[in-house]
């Protein structure tokens, strides 16, 4: 044997090579199917244990002697301080890899729920379902987990994995909700708090796959910095009309979800049937947001998103104007659903597709913040205007008047990737 045959054999072999052996050990962790799991799993968690909370608002209220104002203002901060800690959760991840930020974050989510399960005061709701499981979220929620998804895989295929993520984490209200219900119903409120804690605890191991940085590939270049970054999507005039449009998203969702079992429960609906509406709105959004990804990766984005919005104006109006019954509240649900988190898949999509997935996860967690200051809104509104009027009609109303101008604003968008220039030689 040759020394050149020799040193070309001892290259090849894998024990002796640990930089290359070790690089191997990390692309089988970064198989896209695996991240899709493993970021599915952690927004089925997340997802779908924040989507269960409006069951909780009735029983724990009435044991607590509390207005529905306090658990509304306690989800209403929860949504705003998700929404003001995402695009630094989202900056961390960019820069230093999501892995940390998940793993952090679901550990304070698990904390929150803990405590919640110990409250006796709206001050200890605040705190709990409001500060903690708020920043908890921000790690744990739809940018961080589908920037993840979105750099494992190529452009042609990432409104697809987006759909399938985004449905993923849908079907966490599928499961939760109705599992939430039979703990209520099995040991209380304080006890199903503390199930939905163990059951939250998986997603930390769960955050060893989803580690790493984002990168853009050799499509686009990689010597913009991240305050470059914000400064372009400051400039961009669609970068704006997506983050209005989302607003609209948060009051919708967050509203519908925290009020929308109480409401039917008000005329005369069982708990149960609040129960079955959300999860039917879980199901319903599996479906939608598969279909939204699917549509997204062949249809304009912008005119999805505008027909989307205005469909759930149109939803939303037959509800109200209808005589509620057990029938019309399960329409109103698959209905609803087909229409609830098809935004995420198009909205996250037209981020990266505009502006690359290298800052993906801050960048869409500022327009993710905006979601979440209507989430607040639309969670505080609907408790204080029930309190103060006896009825949520009014709230309902503007949320229909709301999808009207999301449609508007999501129509003019500039759907085309930037093309940047390379830096100049020195």
């Amino acid at each position: 044997m040759t020394a050149a045959t020799a040193a070309t054999y001892t290259a090849a072999l894998p024990t002796c090579n640990p930089k290359r052996n070790k690089a191997m050990t990390a692309s089988r962790w970064r198989n896209p199917v695996l991240i899709l799991v493993c970021a599915s799993a952690v927004l089925i968690l997340s997802f779908g244990v924040r989507t269960s909370f409006g069951i909780f608002l009735a029983p724990v209220t009435t044991d607590l002697g509390l207005g529905r104002t306090s658990f509304a203002f306690a989800i209403a901060i929860q949504s705003l301080l998700w929404g003001v800690s995402q695009p630094f959760a989202g900056a961390i991840a960019d820069r230093y890899g999501s892995g940390r930020v998940v793993a952090v974050c679901a550990l304070m989510y698990v904390l929150g729920l803990v405590l919640m399960s110990s409250a006796s005061t709206g001050t200890d709701l605040v705190l709990s379902n409001g500060v903690l499981i708020g920043l908890g979220l921000s790690g744990t929620g739809f940018p961080v987990i589908l920037s993840v998804v979105g750099r494992s895989v190529s452009e042609s295929r990432r409104s697809l994995f987006l759909g399938l993520a985004s449905a993923g984490g849908s079907s966490g209200q599928v499961l939760m909700v109705p599992l939430g219900q039979l703990f209520l119903d099995s040991f209380g409120w304080s006890t199903a708090l503390l199930c939905f804690a163990l059951l939250c605890a998986v997603m930390v191991p769960l955050a060893a796959v989803l580690s790493g940085k984002n990168t853009d590939g050799p499509e686009r270049l990689r010597t913009q910095s991240l305050t470059e970054a914000v400064a372009e999507a400051s400039r961009h005039g669609g970068y704006w009309y997506l983050t209005a449009g989302f607003f609209v998203c948060g009051f919708h969702v967050t509203f519908i979800a925290t009020h929308l079992p109480a409401y039917i429960i008000d005329r005369g609906a069982t708990p149960a049937l609040g129960a079955v509406a959300l999860a039917l709105i879980g199901f319903g959004n599996i479906i939608g947001s598969l279909t939204c990804g699917v549509l997204g990766g062949r249809y304009p984005k912008k005119r999805l998103l505008a027909g989307l919005y205005l469909a759930r104006s149109v939803v939303i109006s037959l509800f109200i104007l209808t005589p509620v019954s057990d029938l019309s509240i399960m329409l109103f649900a698959a209905g609803i659903g087909m229409l609830w988190l098809g935004t995420v898949p198009l909205t996250s999509g037209l981020v990266a597709q505009i502006f690359g997935v290298r800052y993906m996860a801050t960048l869409f967690g500022f327009v993710f913040f905006s979601h979440q200051v209507g989430s607040f809104l639309g969670a505080w509104l609907g408790g204080y205007v029930f309190d103060a009027t006896g009825s949520y009609d009014i709230v309902w109303w503007i949320a229909i008047v709301l999808g009207v101008v999301a449609a508007a604003l999501h129509w003019p968008i500039d759907e085309r990737p930037l093309v940047r220039a390379a830096p100049e030689q020195a």
